[in-house]
């Protein structure tokens, strides 16, 4: 009997999706993790002659569009899954030690990633400039092992936080990058195209990006939590009766249709897309930040991504199956673990000198800079919108980093998290006096809520707070991640 490739694929999706929870559980044991097994897998099965049809975007045109559209969805989803995620109230004091990870190790990394592309693999600058762009952000999508936990989950931890709130905002600070390599294919030199960047695609679409996120998170939050358009608050409220949350309301369509509006919204007004989702989840996560709803809308948003993520890894294992790997040199290898091994450490431990952290919880930082999916986007992308040059050379270098942090980052993520927590270095020496403050309004609030637990419960939340750190009706508040 002749074995149908489509028929196969139901079967490996199907068995991927059903065996995930518990493989999880079982590698967290061994410190291993999802995506090395399902990346194998994937290789293996596309290696044996089942007659599956090969996958490698290096070298098909269907393929890279495929990537980018399924990249670019299961990213986004990533986004607002962290975004919500994300306990700690919005301020510039609260949020401050994410700033130079964004603005001193992001660039430094894509300058010196660019830099070893032209001078020592020989790429043209406009693809040195997008192998440095690609490969410089964080992953949000691979990266689940070292960010927060669901809204309200977790205590404070200084090492997660940077760590999900960097990952959630260089997806789209990466973009003006992948734009200026676009604009630099063809140029000899600098000129009115590079002040047109700058003034559209450095300023103007971050602008755009972030404007559209927080109007769409004011808007969608309002309609939530002050029309009660998905259900009425004291519906939402109602304790758990178990150990996951309730999931009676709609908060699945209200979440994806948010995420869809952020990103859509900002795009057509050229703005970064990545950015306004994420931006819209925090901004949401701000209002009403002891609301139970938060936690069901992470819980659908988390499904969404890990359903769509295992269709992403055994694809990622397909590429490598199918000679993505072919042109990789050793000039290209050793750029590859220097990226993982010198110069992104190296950028995070510069952009984290200043940091209140000790030296283990900066280093862990600096060191957990996991590639991933969001890698593959921006280098489909390009591929999808230029006339890029030494695009196989591209993949290749890309698809061994991206597989190279897998393998280190899933092995060693755990352990080192681990360490950190077990010396206390995962929060700050001196904490912020206003998450101090805010964690002393969640503890009044709480004891009055204890007082008077016979009366009207929801009286005692107040409206609009940007605390987060507790589902309504539980015990003490956690102090914010």
């Amino acid at each position: 009997m002749e074995l149908d490739p489509r028929l196969l694929l139901f079967v490996l999706f199907g068995a991927g999706l059903t065996l995930a929870v518990s493989l999880e559980k079982i590698l967290t044991r061994i410190s291993l993790s999802l995506p090395i097994v399902y990346v194998a897998i994937g290789y293996a099965v596309w290696s044996l002659p089942l007659g599956l049809p090969p996958f490698n975007p290096a070298s098909d045109e269907f393929d890279a569009k495929t990537l980018e559209y399924v990249t670019e969805f299961i990213v986004i989803a990533s986004l607002m899954a962290a975004g919500v995620a994300i306990d700690r109230p919005a301020s510039w004091a609260n949020w401050r030690q994410i700033w130079p990870l964004l603005l001193i190790a992001m660039p430094l990394t894509i300058a010196a990633v660019a830099f070893m592309g032209w001078w020592a693999i020989g790429l043209a600058p406009a693809g040195a400039i997008l192998l440095g762009a690609a490969m410089a952000p964080t992953d949000p999508v691979l990266a689940r092992s070292v960010q927060v936990g669901p809204p309200g989950a977790d205590k404070r931890h200084d090492v997660r936080f940077n760590l999900t709130a960097e990952a959630g905002f260089n997806d789209g600070l990466a973009f003006p990058f992948t734009h200026l390599a676009i604009a630099a294919v063809g140029m000899t030199s600098l000129g009115m195209w590079t002040l047109e960047w700058a003034a559209i695609d450095l300023v103007w679409r971050i602008l755009a990006g972030a404007a559209m996120g927080y109007v769409v998170g004011r808007v969608g939050s309002w309609y939530v939590f002050e029309q009660e358009a998905d259900a009425p608050l004291e519906e939402i409220e109602k304790p758990d009766t178990g150990d996951q949350a309730q999931t009676s309301t709609n908060e699945g369509l209200i979440t994806l249709g948010t995420i869809l509006l952020a990103y859509g919204l900002a795009e057509l007004f050229e703005g970064y897309g990545f950015l306004a989702v994420f931006i819209a989840a925090v901004t949401i996560r701000q209002q009403e930040g002891k609301s139970r709803y938060h936690k069901i809308s992470h819980h659908f948003v988390d499904q969404i991504e890990q359903i769509v993520l295992v269709a992403v890894l055994f694809g990622f294992g397909a590429m490598l199956a199918s000679g993505v790997l072919d042109e990789l040199t050793w000039p290209e290898v050793w750029l590859g673990l220097a990226l993982i091994f010198v110069i992104r450490p190296i950028a995070g431990l510069i952009a984290e000198s200043r940091s209140d952290l000790p030296w283990l919880g900066k280093s862990a930082i600096a060191f957990l800079g996991v590639r991933g999916i969001g890698s593959i986007y921006y280098l489909s992308y390009a591929q999808n919108h230029s006339e890029i040059t030494q695009i196989g050379d591209l993949w290749a270098i890309a698809s061994f980093i991206i597989l190279t942090s897998i393998i280190v980052h899933g092995v060693l993520a755990a352990p080192i998290i681990k360490a950190v927590e077990r010396r206390g270095s995962h929060v700050f020496e001196g904490e912020s006096p206003e998450i101090l403050e805010a964690e002393a309004v969640i503890e009044d609030v709480e004891e009055k809520a204890a007082e008077g637990e016979s009366g009207d419960r929801n009286a005692a939340v107040p409206t609009g707070n940007a605390t987060g750190d507790a589902k309504a009706g539980d015990g003490p508040a956690p102090a914010t991640n």
